[in-house]
């Protein structure tokens, strides 16, 4: 991909995430949240998967 046309893309994703942000804070933080969770949960299953390889 042509650096121009990613760095376009890359600056209307930021903008849009800025607009999500302004638009409806509470909304982007339930999303936010949720992805924590989800990269969360998936370091403990990692976790516990090694750990049940050691055991």
């Amino acid at each position: 991909m042509p650096r121009n046309i990613k760095q376009i893309l890359i600056w209307l994703l930021f903008g849009f995430i800025i607009y999500a942000i302004i638009t409806s804070p509470e909304r982007a933080a339930d999303i936010v949240q949720a992805v924590w969770d989800i990269i969360a949960q998936g370091f403990r299953n990692i976790g516990q998967f090694f750990n049940s390889l050691i055991d």
